[in-house]
């Protein structure tokens, strides 16, 4: 079933013969749930201003197999009274990741500090403002605003890594290097950018192992920083998948020890948020294990987000019994989706 939805979240196509159900949600006060049992206290968990930096809410939704006639009754009349069940559950949670039951204090010990003075060794033009030559601001205004999802099964991203190595300018890739190349350049082509237009793209990259030292067991904060290509409409148009591929291989190898502290000093020196004019941000969900989510209910039989927090933001999610597909979820005007379209059929 092919789903596509507007900007407002309203299902503007569904497969035919489909029922329709309401769904009536009353929406309540909020309600403090503490831990289950009793938890340490005093302990100090120390983050840096990486998480500062990268703050974006992300609605997700989880469909649950719901009791029919003459199913077998367990006798807990409760599990059928969804506020409770997530209630209990976030409860029990807290109990094993009692810090996320915490609060956010400021402390100048044992944090991933800034180097005094600032050591900015990069350029960091994850945070440059990249005027819109192409003036897709007027697109956006006067089109819906349309969510697509396209699946890469093993196959067809094997397919997609074929295409970034055959121009020859890669010895080897991997899937995300690949995916993230092939999406970047079809969303250039199917907003019509300008020749002239640079075009940037960002992703996150853990960087815990890449620390120097690593960083140390128990550590509860973000690892994780962002890097950015960027090159002109022409110049990933007018060649091969495998030119976007390399730019995406060298933005995650620039991601060192150095770059990661240079990150950190940039944005205490700065304050600065990454911009995303004329950008593309790819965030990939492929390894989070959100059909693993049991409330109460078993695993769900559906999960994913609401909706896109951006509409430069792009998700990448694991599908498939055995998680080996990825869907591609972007948003686009309307005439841009269907450009985008014609560019995903054709692999």
């Amino acid at each position: 079933m092919v789903v596509e939805m507007k900007e407002n979240g309203n299902a503007a196509a569904v497969a035919a013969g489909a029922e329709k159900h309401r769904i009536v949600v009353k929406r309540g006060q909020p309600t403090l749930v503490p831990p289950a049992e009793p938890t340490p206290t005093g302990e100090q968990y120390y983050l840096s201003n990486l998480d500062q930096n990268i703050a974006v809410i992300v609605q997700t939704v989880y469909c649950y197999k719901a009791k029919v006639a003459g199913d077998e009754d367990d006798g807990n009349k409760q599990a059928d009274d969804a506020a409770v069940v997530l209630r209990d559950a976030l409860a029990r949670v807290l109990v094993q990741y009692h810090p996320l039951a915490g609060r956010l204090g400021i402390s100048q010990e044992m944090k991933l500090t800034a180097r005094v003075p600032p050591v900015i060794s990069f350029d960091h033009h994850e945070f440059a403002e990249i005027p819109d030559i192409s003036n897709t601001a007027a697109l956006y205004g006067t089109q819906d605003l349309l969510y697509r999802s396209f699946c890469f099964d093993p196959d067809r991203l094997e397919r997609v890594r074929s295409l970034a190595l055959a121009g020859g300018e890669l010895e080897s890739c991997t899937t995300f290097e690949a995916l993230s190349g092939l999406v970047w350049r079809a969303r250039t082509r199917a907003l019509g950018l300008a020749p002239s237009q640079r075009t940037k793209l960002l992703f996150a990259v853990d960087g815990r192992r890449r620390f120097e030292p690593p960083l140390p067991k128990g550590y509860f904060g973000n690892g994780i920083v962002l890097t950015n290509a960027i090159a002109t409409a022409d110049e990933l148009l007018s060649a091969p998948v495998s030119r976007p591929a390399a730019l995406v291989q060298g933005a995650v190898r620039m991601v060192t020890d150095e770059y990661m502290r240079s990150a950190v000093d940039y944005f205490e020196a700065t304050r600065a948020r990454p911009s995303l004019a004329s950008t593309l941000l790819i965030t990939t969900w492929s390894r989070l294990a959100f059909h693993g989510a049991d409330f109460g209910w078993g695993e769900p039989v559906m999960s994913g987000p609401v909706t896109l927090p951006e509409k430069e933001v792009i998700l990448f999610l694991a599908h498939g019994e055995e998680r080996k597909s990825i869907n591609v979820l972007l948003g686009l005007p309307a005439t841009a989706m269907d450009a985008f379209q014609e560019l995903m059929d054709e692999i």
